[in-house]
């Protein structure tokens, strides 16, 4: 999309604009009291003539994730406070950031969370493995863990 069809469509999506949509990196860009210059930047390209990619969300969903861990050690359906269950909705958070970074390497506030992420995984993992050493060692090989 060229600049030209940038301006044609930003005259279409006038009316659906919001006010995030008037900053560039989180800068306020300059000029944008009307809507047709942040359709724009909506549309994904802004005035600065960037292209801005957006990330797919691919995280699996929650329930998929409780009742194949729930099958795999014989839990309930319903049991989410269970160690080994937490554990699984832990990586597959981590694992979802962890792709997130490796796109935005500079996102400083996404590696704070990603690393308090590890470390609630691993404390939770020490708890499973001071209480059962064979149940440890179960959930570490059903999410493929290397620890």
């Amino acid at each position: 999309m060229n600049l030209q069809e940038g301006k044609a469509r930003s005259a279409q999506l006038h009316e659906t604009v919001s006010t995030a949509a008037r900053y560039h990196c989180g800068v306020p860009i300059a000029g944008t009291r009307g809507p047709a210059r942040t359709a724009v930047r909506t549309a994904g390209y802004c005035t600065q003539g960037k292209t801005h990619t957006t990330m797919a969300v691919n995280l699996r969903d929650k329930s998929e994730t409780i009742a194949d861990m729930a099958k795999a050690f014989g839990l309930a359906e319903n049991d989410t406070g269970s160690p080994e269950i937490q554990v699984a909705l832990l990586s597959e958070r981590i694992n979802h950031l962890t792709e997130h970074m490796k796109v935005h390497k500079k996102d400083f506030h996404t590696q704070r969370g990603l690393l308090m992420l590890v470390g609630r995984r691993r404390r939770l993992l020490d708890y499973i493995r001071d209480n059962d050493v064979e149940r440890y060692r179960a959930v570490i090989a059903h999410l493929g863990l290397r620890r």
